[in-house]
């Protein structure tokens, strides 16, 4: 998975393209994941006990896998990301653009 958790992403499509903010989670089984202030929907409520005024809250929907790019923190740039193994076998996610290490996998 080239995007995980608390990654910083860029959308590259859809009506949110250009915004960068953070991962919040993935679901890898449907290729999506939801992404702080991206892919804003209304969810309407009726009224109850719990909620006696009703009305809309507004939450994130999914957004696809690929529609979304990683941010490099060291070029600051949305990038590919790379897989690298070291020298004890641990795999990492690298930076296409300048090599930089982007976590582990």
């Amino acid at each position: 998975m080239h995007i995980r958790r608390d990654d910083t992403v860029e959308v590259i499509a859809g009506d949110d393209k250009g915004v960068r903010a953070k991962v919040l989670s993935v679901d890898a089984g449907h290729g999506r994941a939801i992404v702080e202030g991206v892919n804003r929907v209304y969810k309407h409520l009726r009224r109850s006990r719990k909620n006696p005024q009703g009305g809309r809250l507004e939450i994130e929907a999914p957004v696809k896998l690929s529609n979304l790019l990683v941010v490099c923190h060291k070029c600051d740039k949305a990038v590919r990301v790379g897989k690298r193994k070291d020298e004890g076998g641990k795999k990492f996610r690298v930076c296409r653009k300048c090599g930089a290490d982007l976590g582990e996998l």
